[in-house]
């Protein structure tokens, strides 16, 4: 394994050896949210079903955004409900471009747990040839995990509004959104004033796995340059909810920069109609 991302290869050897990690399956995908019956129907052996929106987000007000995080303490009693204990390595996966995987790897490294992504997520695990299991799962012991929650940084709106300003921020959904032509999910389209798009597809090979390191920070690198960012600064990400934008942090820890989540993006930012928005 390396300090953030495991092949299949890899994976498969830790589950065979005498310290084995935890595995989640994180199934979830803007048309399919609930990924319970893809992962009963077939998912990596031991591994645990997440759901995103019950165990990786809170249930508040619109204004709040459509997956804000949830309280520190709930979400340490759900960790323990994964039988994670202090010490544990946890590798998490899905079967869509491995965003809501990043999205717990975020929260889980936020944490103080040590995260790792299966690249290429199920489908370089089928790729493989490795075998999958089928059924509910098991229900395991509840862990003892310690959680020592803000290690990563993070941006508030009035964070975020003002990051273009001393900093990068980067909008991560697709162009279309972005530029607000189309706005199937939020009140309003459009993009934070100053943020500049970087849809984090864009950060996916054609494999369907993270491009490289060095890839990833020459394109992060151009941003930085175009816009005559401070390089020291931690560049700010967002998408539509906060799950993609997990993504981009990943993409970005990868390359060696420092992200700043805006877990709230823009499905809290539009439902705050004072809140300025850019189309061009």
């Amino acid at each position: 394994m390396t300090a953030l991302l495991v092949t299949p290869e890899e994976l498969a050897r830790e589950l065979d050896g005498d310290r084995r990690p935890v595995v989640l399956d994180v199934r979830w995908r803007l048309d399919a949210p609930d990924g319970r019956a893809a992962y009963e129907d077939g998912h990596i052996p031991s591994a645990l079903y997440v759901s995103l929106d019950d165990d990786l987000a809170a249930h508040g007000l619109p204004t709040d955004g459509r997956h804000p995080l949830p309280d520190a303490d709930v979400f340490a009693d759900t960790v323990r409900g994964w039988g994670i204990d202090d010490g544990d390595t946890v590798v998490v996966y899905d079967d869509w471009m491995s965003y809501g995987a990043a999205r717990a790897w975020w929260m889980l490294r936020d944490a103080g747990i040590d995260a790792r992504v299966l690249d290429g997520g199920l489908a370089a695990w089928r790729a493989a040839g490795l075998s999958l299991e089928s059924g509910p799962g098991q229900v395991p012991a509840r862990g003892t995990a310690t959680l020592r929650p803000g290690q990563l940084p993070q941006l508030s709106m009035d964070d975020a509004a003002a990051q273009p300003g001393r900093g990068l921020l980067l909008d991560v959904r697709a162009p279309e959104r972005y530029r607000g032509e189309v706005e199937p999910m939020d009140p309003r389209a459009g993009h934070i004033p100053g943020a500049l798009n970087a849809p984090t597809a864009d950060s996916i090979g054609p494999d369907g796995r993270l491009r490289g390191a060095a890839e990833l920070r020459e394109t992060f690198a151009g941003l930085v340059e175009a816009r005559g960012a401070d390089p020291s600064q931690p560049i700010g990400v967002y998408c539509g909810s906060g799950v993609s934008a997990s993504h981009a942090a990943l993409a970005l820890t990868v390359a060696g920069f420092t992200p700043a989540l805006y877990a709230g993006s823009w499905s809290q930012w539009s439902n705050h109609p004072d809140r300025p928005l850019a189309t061009s």
